[in-house]
């Protein structure tokens, strides 16, 4: 009997002990958060992202591909098509061998480990610190559907004049060079993100990096052959109609799954991303209409796409009615960077993905700073009384601004010495089709 007694005794103490064990970690914010936000995978989760990276991927092909070939003569179809395809191959690539691992391992505030080099100790069941309910697999591949399509959108703004070759070399550098570290800097753990900088689904990382990308490129490769006297009118604009409507389906992947879980927080982001859309068409139809006399369908998609870059930093950030407001202001602003500006300074910005993406990145990253609700995202804007996030989203352009211009010129420098970046002014006349590839339309 004293023994039983004993031992109930010390059941007792051992169950008080475990029960103030538990309490006191509980406390602790590691254990705290470990419990709120388990690393088991979701079959709810991982099934809307591979969704998402579907609709991604379609973005860039065939989406980009009509969208840009579309807008150019059709002598350049088939090669401005080969340099989305080409980004989208020798991108993955890229990303699988040591863009991924450079960009999300390690917490360095300039650059990311060699952890994950080749996928080296991916398995199958791999969960990334960043996306704890899904295969670090899925999260890889999603993000690798950014990386390209950032890439490709660069080769907008040399259309019609840039060497296959040397778009190669200088997408697989600017991959590594430029995209991967500003992408570090906001999404991998880097030193803009501890600033506080806010960018959900890629103004600064992809918009605002491709634009002025774009900018860079075109200046110094040079304007087309005949820029401001020939007729260089679009070919066929219903392929860039129907690029439009996929890159359209797409964004709600491209922001919606940025919220890396099928949850309230991708739905309001899809929600304030159509609604961008929508007020982007309206508004540079208007502006059109009012400045030119006719609203053009070359307009009113530019708006489109203008809307759901302007949107995109601030998706996940902001109440779905907020995305008309900012889609107002991409249609503003980004038909003003594509008329006015562009006359005035006398760039070849062949699509106007400096125009589109880089204006619109840019206001979008802004206006984030403006109406983020701490209820969506946790954080707040001007418009709650958080006055400084503006500011910190300024920084964030500015030193993406600086980056991507610099490095995508001493990049370009170091291509051309090497080989020439432009296409001679003969193929240019024939054609790149058919100069480049041996190929053309009938």
């Amino acid at each position: 009997m004293i023994n039983t007694a004993l031992a109930r005794h010390s059941a007792r103490v051992a169950v008080r002990n475990a029960a103030s064990l538990l309490t006191v970690l509980a406390a602790t914010p590691a254990f705290a958060q470990a419990a709120a936000t388990p690393a088991k995978i979701d079959g709810a989760d991982t099934a809307w992202m591979i969704s998402a990276t579907s609709l991604v991927l379609l973005m860039s092909i065939p989406g980009l591909a009509l969208f840009y070939s579309g807008m150019v003569r059709k002598k350049n179809v088939l090669a401005t098509m080969a340099q989305t395809l080409a980004a989208v191959a020798l991108g993955s690539i890229l990303w699988m061998a040591i863009g991924y691992s450079l960009t999300f391992t390690g917490d360095g505030p300039v650059i990311g480990t060699l952890d994950r080099l080749f996928l080296q100790g991916l398995e199958m069941n791999s969960i990334s610190p960043l996306a704890k309910t899904i295969p670090e697999s899925v999260f890889m591949l999603y993000q690798m559907t950014f990386a390209v399509i950032t890439v490709a959108l660069v080769a907008g703004s040399v259309a019609d004049r840039m060497r296959f070759s040397a778009y190669l070399w200088f997408g697989a550098g600017w991959l590594l060079l430029v995209y991967v570290p500003v992408a570090h800097w906001i999404w991998g753990g880097g030193f803009l993100a501890t600033a506080g900088v806010l960018d959900f689904a890629g103004g600064a990382v992809v918009h605002l990096n491709a634009g002025i990308g774009g900018l860079v490129a075109c200046i110094m490769i040079g304007s087309r052959r005949g820029y401001g006297t020939d007729n260089l009118a679009p070919y066929d604009l219903s392929l860039a109609v129907i690029g439009t409507g996929l890159l359209w389906v797409g964004w709600f992947g491209f922001n919606g799954g940025s919220a890396l879980g099928a949850n309230g927080r991708a739905g309001f982001a899809i929600l304030a991303t159509h609604l961008a859309a929508c007020a982007g068409v309206l508004t540079w139809m208007l502006l059109e209409w009012w400045d030119r006399g006719k609203p053009s369908v070359l307009g009113m998609i530019s708006g489109a796409v203008a809307g759901l870059g302007t949107i995109t930093p601030a998706s996940g950030f902001v109440l779905p009615w907020h995305g008309i407001v900012i889609g107002i202001a991409a249609g503003t602003v980004c038909y003003w960077a594509c008329t006015k500006l562009k006359t005035l300074c006398r760039y070849d910005d062949s699509l106007d993905v400096f125009g589109v993406h880089g204006f619109g990145g840019a206001t979008g990253m802004i206006l984030a700073g403006v109406f983020a609700v701490a209820a969506v995202g946790e954080t707040s804007g001007l418009i709650e009384g958080n006055g400084q996030q503006v500011l910190t989203q300024l920084y964030g352009v500015g030193v993406t601004l600086a980056w991507s211009g610099v490095a995508t010129f001493v990049l370009l420098k170091v291509i051309g010495f090497f080989l020439p970046l432009r296409v001679r002014e003969e193929d240019e006349r024939v054609g790149l089709d058919v100069a480049l590839h041996g190929e053309s339309l009938q």
